[in-house]
Formats: C-alpha cells, structure tokens, sequence
C-alpha cells in the first residue's frame, strides 16, 4: 500500500513540475495569462496541472507564428 502512495506522489510531483516547465518555456499573448496558469498551478497542482495540459497547450499555440506572405510583394 505504502509503495502504491509513493508512487503516485512521485508522478503527481512529476506532472506538477512537468507544467510548470511547460508553462514557463511558452509564449502566451501576454503575460498576465502565463502568471496566471503559473498561480493556478500552484494553489491546485494536480488539477491545475491536467486543465493546463488540456485548455492552456492551445491557448499558446494559438500565437501566430512568423509567416511571412511573399506574394503579396510580388
């Protein structure tokens, strides 16, 4: 039972960091929407964590990336 427990904090610990990682190496719009996964990361770590990997991922990738359009000039 014991290694059972040991077990699932280490992954919970390891989804916890995984995010914040995740979270810091992003570009977001602004950075009052990073703060702000960062802040619910740590009041709620695993919940917070899962809706990240969920809602957050795509809310940063929605950045345009650079692209440029070189018809345009032509």
């Amino acid at each position: 039972m014991s290694i059972l427990i040991i077990t699932l904090t280490g992954l919970a610990a390891v989804l916890w960091i995984w995010a914040l990682v995740d979270i810091i190496r992003s570009r977001f719009e602004n950075s009052e929407k990073k703060l702000l996964w960062i802040i619910l990361i740590f009041i709620f770590p695993i919940l917070g964590a899962i809706v990240y990997f969920q809602f957050g991922k795509k809310i940063a990738e929605n950045i345009r990336k650079f692209n440029p359009d070189f018809k345009k000039n032509i």
